[in-house]
């Protein structure tokens, strides 16, 4: 069966077409098309030379910057199998993350030293390559051509952790062939890039952004990295570099609406507004679409199993009811929605949302079980997600089959911060859910039971899960209570405890 090109053969393309054009953009400094291959070839060469082979899993704790590019070229050159880690994790999770990926080499950027010195305490086995001081100056001696590669379809070439709907570790693996099938499904369906385009990256490019860079790079774009997102600096770089398309998540757009320089900012060569990644309050998107304009919006659903479009909600969608849709099918994607016993449902129906497509991950590493439950035989991926398609054919999302809560465009699994939370010494219980809010979509909200003779401190047990688990994961309201409601097993009742939050 042909699969056609696979993603080093896309990035090859990209270079050799577009050679002298500029690729990548990081404050004031840039690299063309061709410095990236070449670069991206030494590093390529630089991790052989450090003793990782071709197929070896390597960790990577980098964020957004000039180099973040090169690299990730590099490991699928080198052949090898990345695993970036988000940097806004604990090391207790890290640490985690290198044990079930079975990584024995990390790859960390100048600003997380730290973090790699607390894992390397942690792994003493662990390899750590600093990009700079380690990769980067062994890179200057190396050959600047690629090296020599046996890459086929099917290779893994990233392997991307989610928490999905379960909160169970799960690291989905995207070969050399779904990685490819990834960058046309962008191209076809949310973004088909050109050379005078430039998309500005602020959100980690781990996340739903970098899908975007391979499919600019095709197409000779530039990709305009930013550190981070803050308003301002959002708004300035798009008038700086004549940004034709942004990437957001819900809450970033709220805070643009929000900040006053949206008023005199200079966003004329702004083309393409796409968002995803947790439902958009139709407050908000009434409210930019009377700012920046209805003609501009763009909206994909989709899952780190199966990114990024499962479904796209076009520009002359985004009205009346449609606002609160998914989208219809992406072209190269088929939905089929079913009931508990896998029967398809009938029209106007809500049901689990099955998906199959070329993008698909090539299951969970080392989790075979998990895998059968979520990739069946036949192709189709099980995303546990419940929908509805409307009488026009589009796909809106009814529930979901778990307590996930989604804020900020983040999956946060409300037993990691339960289990922090009764780490503390005052806590008998606790129980969390997300409550909607107009700024992060859901609010994180615990419900505390203390132990007897101690006091109510939400500051105190904010900062010690704060301290456990990553920021965006902590509380945004501590409601202290008598009791938790429990279902007729003894489980926590979370349904009836949100409910009751949402009634009082």
């Amino acid at each position: 069966m042909s699969h056609g090109p696979i993603c080093l053969d896309l990035i090859a393309r990209g270079a050799l077409q577009h050679a002298d054009r500029i690729a990548v953009v990081a404050g004031d400094q840039s690299l063309t098309f061709a410095e990236v291959d070449t670069l991206a070839n030494r590093l390529a060469h630089a991790l052989h030379a450090s003793g990782v082979a071709p197929r070896d899993r390597v960790a990577l704790l980098i964020n957004n910057g000039l180099h973040a590019v090169p690299l990730d070229f590099a490991c699928v050159k080198a052949g090898v199998n990345r695993v970036p880690l988000n940097a806004r994790l604990s090391a207790p999770e890290h640490a985690r993350m290198l044990d079930e990926a079975r990584c024995g080499v990390l790859v960390f950027g100048p600003d997380l030293a730290e973090r790699a010195a607390a894992l390397k305490a942690l792994r003493p086995d662990l390899v750590c390559l600093h990009l700079e001081t380690d990769l980067l100056a062994l890179a200057q001696s190396q050959d600047p051509t690629a090296p020599p590669s046996d890459a086929r379809p099917e290779d893994v070439i990233i392997t991307l952790y989610t928490s999905g709907t379960t909160g169970v570790l799960k690291a989905a693996q995207h070969t050399q062939a779904s990685y490819a099938a990834i960058c046309r499904n962008v191209l076809l369906n949310l973004f088909p890039a050109g050379p005078d385009d430039a998309m500005l990256h602020a959100a980690s490019l781990i996340h739903a952004s970098g899908t975007f860079v391979l499919p600019l790079w095709l197409r000779g774009g530039r990709s305009v990295v930013l550190p981070g997102f803050a308003p301002e600096s959002f708004l300035d770089a798009i008038a700086r570099h004549r940004v034709t398309a942004i990437n957001l998540v819900p809450t970033m757009l709220q805070m643009l609406l929000e900040h006053p320089a949206l008023e005199t900012a200079d966003v004329s060569s702004l083309q393409r507004i796409i968002y995803g990644a947790s439902p958009m309050p139709r407050a908000v998107i009434q409210r930019a679409i009377a700012r920046f304009g209805q003609d501009k919006f763009w909206q994909y659903f989709g899952q780190t199993e199966v990114p990024l479009c499962i479904a796209v909600l076009r520009p002359e969608d985004h009205h009346g009811e449609q606002l609160g849709a998914c989208g219809r099918p992406a072209a190269d994607v088929e939905i089929r929605l079913v009931d508990e016993t896998g029967r398809d449902v009938e029209p106007g129906q809500a049901g689990e949302i099955l998906v199959r497509s070329p993008t698909a991950a090539a299951g969970y590493f080392d989790a075979p079980e998990l895998s059968a439950q979520t990739f069946d035989a036949e192709g189709w991926v099980h995303t546990r997600d419940v929908g509805v398609f409307n009488a026009a054919g589009l796909l809106h999302l009814r529930d979901r089959t778990s307590d996930m809560i989604i804020s900020g465009g983040y999956n946060i699994y409300p037993r990691e911060v339960e289990d922090a939370l009764t780490g503390h010494p005052a806590v008998l219980e606790a129980a969390v859910v997300g409550l909607p809010d107009d700024k992060w979509v859901e609010a994180v909200t615990a419900v505390v039971v203390l132990r007897p003779g101690h006091a109510e401190d939400e500051a105190e047990l904010v900062a010690h899960v704060a301290g456990q688990i990553a920021s965006y994961k902590k509380p945004h309201r501590v409601v202290f209570a008598q009791a938790i409601p429990k279902t007729a097993v003894g489980k926590l009742d979370r349904k009836t405890l949100k409910a009751g939050l949402l009634a009082s």
